[in-house]
């Protein structure tokens, strides 16, 4: 079998280690794999690029992705769909790998409809796909985002500060959550509990009346506060002004941005990565495609393309009132 493999959507640490492993086992499983470099891009212009062990050593370490990443606009479009089509069967491909998040996966769907026989891996640092527990890079930004709690607390302590810090998550309050716990922040706000920046500011002041002269407060950039508006402000910058006009503390914002997409994998990443990369070309060889590969627990399984619409929060609000309760 003579398979495609690409990387969409934004990147993840731990990409290079799925398409590493989905290579050497596919070379030992008697398969051709075949790079496609920028994506759907890619898919529809015919940038492809033959791929062999050698060809993808050395690269378990790296962050980002070797084949580059885009998202495609083209691809949503009929005139793009049928090139990228035109491009499977022109360069004899049997079937897809593609890595990465929700947009991704629902092209991989839209292929396998088409009768392209596909397998999608989630890749999202966001953890916001449906039926995995974890996406490759989740763990890394994680890390990440806790490495800069620990910075920005020294200084926070330092000038007796609030520090409002805006993490990644549009529709998912995963890392905020997360590693706010992990970071030992103040207050921790998801899209997915909706809090007044009254309340904000309460939490603030009572934590000052315990004789806390400082907060680290993690904010999801899709958290939007109840009964207020944003104003094209982003989600950190509302909840930072708030504090700061209301005279009670010093405030500071910042906004970690594609700082938490970057970095060399976590060996818990770099292990997923493999493993969701090796069952995904296993999955070609038990003739099982129209599937994602994802982790259940501590086992690989699979979930079904076209199940992937459904909710995918992995957002757990028992965990949510420890962050508060180990605040305190």
């Amino acid at each position: 079998m003579r398979i495609g493999i690409l990387t969409s959507g934004g990147d993840s640490p731990g990409m290079n280690a799925a398409l590493r492993a989905a290579v050497r086992v596919g070379a030992g499983l008697g398969f051709e794999l075949v790079g496609i470099r920028r994506g759907f891009t890619g898919l529809i212009e015919g940038d492809l690029i033959p791929l062999d062990n050698r060809a993808v050593g050395g690269i378990i370490e790296r962050g980002g992705t070797v084949l580059y990443t885009a998202r495609s606009k083209a691809f949503l479009t009929p005139e793009g769909q049928e090139r990228a089509l035109a491009t499977i069967a022109d360069e004899g491909l049997d079937g897809l790998i593609v890595i990465g998040g929700n947009g991704s996966l629902k092209g991989a769907r839209f292929l396998e409809e088409q009768g392209v026989p596909t397998v999608g891996v989630p890749g999202s640092i966001d953890n916001d796909i449906y039926g995995t527990a974890m996406a490759i890079g989740v763990d890394t930004a994680l890390n990440t985002v806790v490495d800069c709690l620990n910075k920005i607390r020294d200084t926070a302590l330092s000038h007796e500060r609030a520090f409002v810090v805006e993490v990644m998550g549009r529709k998912s309050g995963y890392i905020a959550l997360m590693g706010g716990l992990a970071g030992g922040a103040e207050i921790v706000l998801i899209p997915e509990v909706p809090v007044s920046l009254g309340k904000i500011l309460g939490q603030v002041d009572e934590g000052l009346k315990k004789g806390k002269h400082h907060s680290i407060i993690v904010v999801a950039e899709g958290f939007s506060p109840k009964g207020a508006l944003k104003e094209g402000k982003s989600a950190g910058r509302v909840v930072s002004d708030f504090l700061e006009e209301s005279g009670e503390i010093e405030t500071r914002l910042t906004i970690l941005g594609h700082l938490q997409r970057g970095g060399s994998p976590s060996a818990f990443d770099r292990i997923l990565a493999s493993r969701l990369g090796a069952a995904a070309v296993q999955q070609f060889k038990d003739g099982k495609t129209g599937v994602m590969v994802a982790l259940s627990g501590s086992k690989i399984v699979t979930v079904p393309l076209d199940e992937l619409d459904r909710d995918g929060s992995n957002i757990d609000l028992e965990v949510y009132r420890l962050a508060y309760a180990v605040a305190t």
